[in-house]
């Protein structure tokens, strides 16, 4: 039997105020009091959110008090983390695998600061998150109240909007416009804080209003049918073109029309760490990631070319190297939605803002299937640049090197998602993992260390029957070990693979390249857990796999586990990740590159 909004408000039903599975709202519902806290997880069902990670704290109670019973509903799935870092990557990485916002939560004060690290590295990769806060009651805001925090100015310069609610009224409105700024233009992270006593505030619910916002502009189409003409007039006349593509095509879902423009203009592609999988990576136009540890054809290409056409890509300085030596006899045709950022770091000739799918798609209409590219002699070189510079696995007598592992992965787990941590393990990743579109999840702007795990804590919980495998380093995953206790409290079987050197790998390989070999605060052995047994501590399952083990049976020993695996991989403590743009040089400067067979050049 349904009841009243008012009682479903004092015994947690929603009666005829939503319907149970759905949270579609009854015309009897409008205008029933409900607190705030009620308003506020009946407005996020209505977003369409099934999963929230988050940690629960004193200001925030309320608000717990209705996932309680939302969860009782079957609404949706509170996924307690351990720390409230890891619901902000979690989140991020449930958003970055299936193009949805991400929802994640905690308390006042240390709750929310704990939050800041996530927020920061969804802002910098350009990932629609939505962060709830609780705060102190209204009244105590600005007395320093036990566990107060100004989160809101703390995390300004990290988020793309931000609010505090300040009436209970207000709360569908401002959950609705958080999710809409979230997801459109160029996404980003909102934070929504709400002072404990608007949680708890009984009033008259109107769910669901309208968004209006006049004065936000996410500009989907900005570009003139001239200046596609003066794109194609670029494209038809290159011979040396380079598609550079970064997270924007991901962001935009425009795989397929990086493709498609891509063989018609039979035009190579190089993509960034950020856009990984926008093109397929085995496609023969494909050349790889691009910059400081991109592979050596890539780098090539993007220093000779004449025509270099940037897709959702912001020419980061990891990409470019010295900037003014980066694609020197390119003219560029700059295709972003972000219009701040079109000639932010490099004047094109030609910038179309929009987003990135209906740009291409543009370009696509207004060329000819007959088009007759001038590539040939380009292509040519290119592959002779990709048989004289393959990238490397080498193989040592008595220890594994890194890439051997992660190489192994690559060709048993194919089209599994992958998260990454930070550091020479995210690049050898990088370089031999070829992924799908969303299947490669990794902190690209920020850099941010344990940022792994809980990604894939998050891919896991959105993608519960796909596998699911975290390439970490032993000092990343130090970071944030403890959400093994996630992984364990949800049996979510993500596959954490330890890339173990016993160093802060990158910090060291610069160390020895850049500061003489003196390796300060870089040595990870000392102090180093056991992570079999700390994986047992948890009831987990643990492997260590050394020299001594066959490496394709560890492997696939690791994938077969039904539920969390922990693999702490030991590798060769030396390997360094080649090739490398020293900072300071052009990309053409590469170190580590192996001997040509011959130098071999075409005419271009």
């Amino acid at each position: 039997m349904q009841t009243s909004l008012a009682a479903a408000a004092a015994d947690g039903a929603i009666g005829e105020a939503t319907n149970e599975l759905t949270g579609e709202a009854t015309g009897e519902a409008l205008g029933q009091r409900v607190t705030g806290a009620f308003a506020l997880i009946d407005s996020l069902v209505r977003q369409g959110v099934r999963h929230v990670f988050g940690y629960p704290g004193g200001a925030i109670l309320p608000v717990y008090d209705e996932v309680h019973r939302a969860e009782t509903r079957g609404q949706l799935q509170h996924i307690l983390v351990r720390h409230e870092q890891g619901a902000a990557h979690a989140a991020d990485g449930y958003a970055r695998a299936t193009g949805r916002v991400g929802v994640c939560m905690a308390t006042s004060g240390p709750g929310a600061t704990n939050l800041v690290t996530g927020i920061a590295t969804a802002q910098m990769d350009s990932i629609p998150l939505v962060a709830i806060t609780g705060q102190v009651p209204s009244y105590a805001i600005g007395t320093d109240a036990f566990q107060e925090t100004d989160i809101w100015g703390i995390t300004l310069p990290i988020v793309k909007h931000s609010y505090v609610i300040r009436r209970p009224e207000d709360i569908a409105r401002i959950v609705a416009e958080a999710f809409y700024i979230a997801r459109t233009g160029r996404p980003g992270p909102v934070l929504v804080d709400i002072p404990k006593d608007i949680a708890q505030t009984f009033f008259a619910y109107v769910p669901t209003p309208a968004v209006n916002l006049p004065g936000y502009q996410p500009q989907p189409q900005g570009f003139t049918a001239e200046q596609i003409q003066e794109a194609l007039a670029l494209l038809r006349s290159a011979e040396r073109p380079l598609l550079y593509v970064g997270g924007g095509a991901i962001l935009a879902n425009a795989h397929e029309q990086v493709q498609a423009l891509a063989e018609r203009f039979q035009a190579p592609v190089t993509t960034t760490l950020m856009g990984k999988g926008a093109f397929d990576e085995n496609h023969p136009l494909a050349v790889g990631m691009l910059g400081m540890h991109g592979t050596a054809y890539a780098n090539f290409a993007v220093q000779n070319c004449d025509l270099l056409v940037a897709i959702g890509a912001r020419f980061d300085d990891r990409v470019t190297g010295k900037l003014d030596k980066f694609a020197p006899y390119a003219k560029v045709i700059h295709i972003d939605i972000d219009p701040a950022e079109v000639g932010k770091n490099r004047v094109p000739q030609v910038g179309l803002v929009g987003d990135v799918g209906a740009v291409l798609g543009a370009l696509w209409q207004a060329s000819s299937p007959t088009e007759t590219p001038l590539t040939q002699p380009w292509l040519q070189q290119i592959a002779l640049w990709k048989e004289d510079y393959p990238l490397q696995v080498p193989h040592y007598e008595g220890e594994w090197s890194p890439q051997e592992v992660i190489a192994e992965f690559a060709k048993q787990a194919p089209h599994a998602f992958y998260t990454t941590d930070v550091g020479q393990h995210q690049m050898w990743a990088a370089q031999f993992l070829k992924n799908g579109p969303r299947r490669w999840i990794s902190s690209a702007g920020l850099g941010t260390m344990g940022y792994g795990m809980p990604a894939a804590m998050g891919v896991q919980v959105a993608f519960p029957g796909q596998p699911v495998i975290c390439i970490s380093g032993d000092a990343s995953f130090q970071m944030n070990l403890q959400e093994l206790g996630t992984l364990a409290q949800y049996e979510l079987p993500v596959k954490t693979v330890i890339i173990n050197n016993g160093w802060q790998g990158m910090v060291r390989q610069w160390q020895e390249a850049f500061y003489d070999e003196r390796y300060s605060a870089s040595e990870m052995m000392g102090g180093m857990p056991d992570f079999v047994k700390l994986a047992a501590a948890f009831g987990l399952h643990g492997m260590l796999v050394t020299a001594a083990d066959d490496l394709a049976a560890a492997v696939a020993a690791v994938l077969a586990h039904p539920g969390p695996v922990v693999a702490d991989f030991r590798v060769k403590r030396d390997e360094n990740c080649y090739p490398m743009v020293p900072p300071g040089a052009s990309n053409s400067e590469m170190v580590g590159l192996p001997e040509p067979k011959r130098s071999r050049t075409v005419a271009v």
